[in-house]
């Protein structure tokens, strides 16, 4: 609050004058929505760029549609690992009606203001479902482990029960440990700062713009995306490497060739989300040195392809499933 003080002097008396200055007590207005800028280097692109990714969009919807609908309907399949497979194409599915209709929005029609609530709602989604992903392949990995080393007691202890339980955890877990990541920063000062040079609502850029300390945020994002994501990476590597000396053990031939057929969808999905993820952690640690766009890109192709891989790997590897997609093609 500053006040402007005046003097005037007169024969025999002083007038003192008092000011208030307005303009500096009035307060930045709040932040209502928040303007997405994508690829602001290469805007020109950006009409090719929304032509892959609407195919992507269409062959990822179609193909997790297709995948649940023939798991739903051919009883042959109700068993725990496709109820698994199941959660992973709802994640899926999940991910991509978050993320894909907005950038398109911008692309098509120039829509690039997104709500102040729908945009942590949007970054609650992205980084809370990415790591039920991960969770998921997981927990894949634990029921390959089962089925390889104790096949005996696998009907024992991969029960529905068992899917439903990880189910719970996988929901429970990733969703209570990254919302704090949106709260934390839809509780910062914006400054009547709204451009977010980003496509979608990352934590990173979303807070970038904030006139607060943000240090905290970022350093929450980091620990609690290591923690559940190398958690996970660490447990998928130890149920492979007792898979693979089980393996190794088998003396009978073809044996060890038709075991490992039974993870090679999964090791697939699981090597190629965890190499996409790596790129992806890499080249924003070295942001200074390559365009701002790439990480960008990077970020939406990996909402993208995985879910459009997943369901084509496994109907594609798995006889049971592509006998079922068959049997619903054939009823249509």
């Amino acid at each position: 609050m500053d006040f402007l003080l005046s003097f005037r002097f007169s024969k025999g008396s002083a007038v003192i004058k008092i000011t208030w200055d307005h303009s500096a007590t009035t307060p930045s207005p709040p932040v209502s929505e928040f303007l997405l800028i994508c690829f602001p280097n290469y805007q020109s692109w950006q009409h090719w760029l929304s032509l892959l990714l609407s195919l992507l969009f269409l062959l990822a919807m179609g193909a997790n549609a297709t995948l649940l609908v023939t798991i739903r309907l051919e009883a042959s399949l109700h068993e725990p690992m496709y109820c698994l497979l199941s959660l992973l194409s709802l994640l899926d599915v999940v991910l991509c009606l978050t993320v894909i209709p907005k950038v398109l929005a911008i692309f098509w029609f120039d829509n690039k203001a997104i709500s102040f609530s729908g945009c942590f709602l949007q970054m609650f989604i992205m980084n809370s479902f990415l790591t039920m992903e991960s969770c998921t392949f997981m927990v894949m990995a634990y029921d390959r482990y089962v089925a390889i080393c104790n096949p005996l007691h696998y009907p024992s202890v991969i029960t529905n029960q068992f899917v439903a339980s990880a189910a719970i955890f996988v929901v429970a877990r990733n969703g209570l440990l990254t919302m704090p990541i949106p709260i934390l920063s839809s509780r910062l000062r914006y400054c009547a700062e709204n451009i977010i040079k980003n496509c979608i609502c990352t934590n990173l850029s979303v807070s970038k713009p904030s006139c607060d300390d943000i240090t905290f945020n970022r350093l929450y994002q980091f620990v609690a995306g290591w923690t559940l994501l190398g958690s996970d990476l660490i447990l998928i590597i130890l149920s492979y490497s007792c898979i693979l000396k089980a393996v190794l053990k088998i003396k009978v031939e073809g044996a060890a060739a038709k075991a490992l057929s039974t993870c090679g969808s999964h090791f697939i999905l699981i090597l190629f989300f965890s190499t996409v993820l790596l790129v992806l952690v890499i080249t924003n640690l070295a942001r200074k040195r390559i365009p701002p766009d790439v990480p960008i890109l990077l970020n939406i192709l990996h909402h993208r392809i995985p879910p459009a891989l997943n369901p084509i790997v496994y109907g594609v590897r798995t006889k049971e499933i592509k006998q079922g997609i068959q049997k619903l093609l054939r009823r249509l």
